[in-house]
This record gives C-alpha cells, sequence and structure tokens, in this order.
C-alpha cells in the first residue's frame, strides 16, 4: 500500500472518543504504544500503513474517510486565499498547503479569516469612494459568515447533539411513521406545550407563548415544515444544556454569533431527530440513495433529506462521502456542505457549467450530471428545483434548487447512475469551483479571468472571449 504521510490526529481521537477509549486502551487495540498514539493524535507523527490496516480492521472503517474531510475543506479554502492577486509573487505548492492544513490548522484558519477581512475591505473602498476614510475601517467577518464557516469546519456533524438526538427518537418511537403525532404528544406529556392551528393571515411558520405555553404551527406549512417546527421546539428543552455548552466552547466573538450558532443547532438536534443516524443511513444504503423514497419513508422534505445526507459524518459509521448545496435563481449558495473533495468557492458564483443552474429550466425533475474538475476527480452531480411557503396563490414561493452528489468511486451506491456511462470519460463534462480560481484556459462560459493568469489581447483576433489567458 503506497501511501503519502498522513497526519490525522482529530480523526483519530474523534474515533477514540466515539468508542469511548482511554489513550492506553486504543493503542493497545490497534497495537501501538501509548506514546505512538499521543503523538498521532497532536499530529506530531504521519499515521504508518500498519496502524491504517489495524484502524480498518479493528473499527470496519474504510481508509479513504480518514484522508479526507476537514483536511480537504481548509486545504481548498487556504488555497482559494492564497490564489488572490494580494499574493502575486508567492505561488506555493500543493504539498505547502498540506503541509500547513495539517500541522498548523489554526495558522490555516487565521490566515483564511484575514483575506476574508481583506476582501470586505477593498470591496468596500471600491463601493464607497466618496468616503474613503469611513471605507478603510476593518471589517470583521459578519457572525452569520462566522456560524457557517463553525459547521464547515466541523464536518458538519456535531456528535453530541446528533446521538442525543438518536436516543430521544427510539424513545418516542421516530422514524418511519407519524412524526406528528409523535412529536406533539411528547411535547405535551414532557413539556406541557399544547399545539395549535394557526389564524388565517398569521403568516408565521411556528409562533410558541412560553407563558401560556401554546405552540402554534401554520396549517397552510406542508406536511414536513410542520414537524420539522415540532422537533425544533423539542431541541430547546431537551438539547438546551447541550447546544450552550457547545456555543460557549466555539470561540465567536459576538453574541449575535452566538445566537445564530444557537439556532443553527436546535436544527441540527430537529433533522437528526426526524432522520434518527442509524436508521436514516440503513434506508440510504438500501434504497440507493433515492431521495424520492427517503423523502416518502420518513415523512420528510427532499431538502431535509438532502442536507442529512451530507451529515452522515459519524466516526467508524460514515455514510457515502457527500456534497450539498442549496442555491437561489440569481445564483447565490444560502446552503452549502462537501464531505467529498469538491468544496464550494467562499467568494464569487458557482461554476456556469454545473447542472443545478439547469434544475430551474426543468421543475419537479431530478437531472443528472457527469463532470470533471480541473484537479482531475470526477463527479456524479444531482439537481432538482424545490419551491418553498405555502398559503395559496398570493403568497411567496420562492424557489431554490437543491444540488448532491458525490465522487464517481462511490456512483454505484446511487440509483441515478445505473444507467449512465461511468467509464467513458468523454462523457463527464468539465467544470470548476468558480472561476475566479479556475485555471481552465479554453472555457467560453468563463464569466471573469482567473486571478492569476495574465490577459493576452489580440486586437486582429476575437475568439469566445475578448481575451486569452497565458499558459503561467
Amino acid at each position: 500500500m503506497a501511501i503519502g504521510k498522513l497526519y490525522i490526529g482529530r480523526k483519530v481521537r474523534e474515533l477514540r472518543e466515539a468508542n469511548r477509549a482511554t489513550q492506553g486502551q486504543f493503542a493497545e487495540r490497534i497495537g501501538i504504544s501509548t506514546s505512538y498514539l499521543n503523538q498521532i493524535e497532536n499530529n506530531q507523527r504521519p499515521v504508518s500503513a500498519a496502524v491504517l490496516l489495524a484502524l480498518a480492521e479493528k473499527f470496519q472503517i474504510d481508509i479513504a474517510e480518514l484522508s479526507t474531510g476537514e483536511g480537504d475543506r481548509l486545504l481548498s479554502a487556504l488555497s482559494e486565499a492564497l490564489n488572490d492577486p494580494l499574493f502575486e509573487t508567492y505561488s506555493p505548492s500543493l504539498q505547502e498547503l498540506k503541509l500547513v492544513a495539517q500541522n498548523a490548522p489554526g495558522l490555516a484558519h487565521a490566515l483564511i479569516t484575514c483575506h476574508q477581512a481583506y476582501r470586505r475591505n477593498s470591496e468596500q473602498l471600491a463601493s464607497i469612494d466618496d468616503t474613503i476614510g469611513r471605507g478603510a475601517s476593518f471589517v470583521e467577518t459578519t457572525p452569520y459568515e462566522e456560524v457557517r464557516d463553525f459547521f464547515h469546519f466541523v464536518d458538519n456533524y456535531i456528535h453530541e447533539i446528533d446521538t442525543l438526538a438518536e436516543t430521544l427518537a427510539a424513545d418516542l418511537g421516530l422514524g418511519e411513521g407519524d412524526n406528528h403525532t409523535a412529536l406533539a404528544a411528547h411535547l405535551e406529556q414532557r413539556h406541557g406545550v399544547r399545539v395549535v392551528r394557526g389564524v388565517a393571515g398569521d403568516e408565521a411558520i411556528r409562533r410558541f407563548d412560553p407563558r401560556a405555553r401554546i405552540l402554534t404551527l401554520n396549517p397552510y406549512a406542508p406536511a414536513p415544515t410542520r414537524d420539522f417546527q415540532l422537533a425544533l421546539q423539542i431541541a430547546q428543552f431537551h438539547a438546551r444544556e447541550e447546544i450552550d455548552r457547545i456555543v460557549g466552547s466555539a470561540g465567536f466573538r459576538t453574541e449575535e454569533a452566538h445566537e445564530i450558532c444557537r439556532l443553527g443547532l436546535q436544527n441540527y438536534f430537529a433533522g437528526a431527530l426526524i432522520l434518527p443516524y442509524q436508521s436514516f443511513l440503513k434506508a440510504a444504503r438500501e434504497l440507493r440513495h433515492d431521495i424520492e423514497l427517503l423523502a416518502a419513508r420518513f415523512g420528510a422534505s427532499l431538502e431535509q433529506v438532502c442536507h442529512r445526507l451530507s451529515t452522515l459524518q459519524r466516526p467508524g459509521q460514515k455514510g457515502i462521502p457527500i456534497f450539498f448545496a442549496r442555491i437561489d435563481r440569481a445564483g447565490n449558495i444560502t446552503k452549502r456542505h462537501s464531505a467529498a473533495k469538491l468544496q464550494f468557492a467562499r467568494f464569487g458564483a458557482a461554476c456556469p457549467l454545473w447542472n443545478v443552474h439547469q434544475a430551474f429550466e426543468t421543475p419537479g425533475r431530478i437531472i443528472r450530471q457527469l463532470a470533471e474538475t480541473p484537479d482531475g476527480v470526477r463527479y456524479l452531480c444531482l439537481a432538482t428545483q424545490i419551491t418553498k411557503g405555502g398559503g395559496g396563490y398570493r403568497a411567496n414561493h420562492p424557489r431554490y434548487a437543491l444540488a448532491l452528489g458525490c465522487e464517481i468511486s462511490y456512483a454505484d451506491a446511487f440509483v441515478y447512475a445505473d444507467d449512465m456511462d461511468l467509464g467513458n470519460r468523454a462523457a463527464f463534462d468539465p467544470i470548476g469551483i468558480s472561476c475566479r480560481i479556475c485555471e481552465r484556459t479554453k472555457c467560453a462560459s468563463r464569466a471573469v479571468p482567473p486571478l492569476k493568469r495574465k490577459l493576452i489581447v489580440d486586437h486582429d483576433m476575437r475568439g469566445s472571449l475578448p481575451y486569452r489567458l497565458s499558459e503561467s
């Protein structure tokens, strides 16, 4: 087995803690010394092939799981930051970036944060040229972005919340059945909260009166939305202490970020309660990730199912590494997570060649695409349009496209890949992450030039673009 040096201390530590073992117990089980395990967990030494094989044999995990995840996300964000013209005199190799991401993740996060502040500051200066003095002030990461990055870099999986929700789901008999009755009964019997229907004209999806202990749900909201809101209300009671502990230890800089994260963790609990980890993972494998059948079996929406598939990252019990995104009609990515190598751009729009944009043209259908990124990695990409809201003809009905996919090596686990020519490289569309960091030189759909390529303008010849890109 030929492997590069892998510094996966955090993943090894998570696997040990998930099995509730001390360092001594864990080291003995995989046949190494406690001191060696300690060095591995602190990224002072890489894991050897023998240790990888022992982990795979003793804990029934896929070796590939150990070499992907946060490192890929951090590497992608770091690479995008260093592609900025600000660093035009410095072009680190991929190996250098990997060393930083693996051995000094704190430094990598700090650099990414500084780059975000620099970009916001530059954009402010460019747009307010008549008030340069005020525009030059330092602009911090917004609370929303800070929370988004928190979930992004913990692999969109919160073990304590997930297992807490799964235990309660088992106690309530949730999963495949009438979740609404069970959730409403639990709220009334355990927390003294009565669930009632809303009145006409009240646009709130959920409204809780803590004094009267009454939870009002919008009767026109879809059934999966109402069930989710019941589960979210339960999260506020059942998971309060655990959520407060996680929020308190996250190191957010503002109270606003604390509250946004608290809401995000409540939503996470609600999704894990309605779609319990092990039963949902088992069903996903049995149904070969048919999202429509999964939604029907669990009484969930397509978005809830797709989002949950992207969170199946429990150490030792991982699902397929999936990327997931929700995109509005303007191309804004409003939700995103990737457990695959494909990482979404932090700045700029998504690649125009990605099939997610076509979903708005074919409502009600799941469209498929075989795609290849500039690094040579190939993917199965799925996209479908959803419509939010309810309330009749005059109500707002925002439309979004859901994107879901995996690396082609996992495509056999998806029903959508059955009749596709996976072995034909010519069947794969060339896509990128975003135009500003995509290195493809002959893309007619390019919106802006890449940041680190010089432009060649030929006044005597015009191609699909008004310029050509230098080869280096």
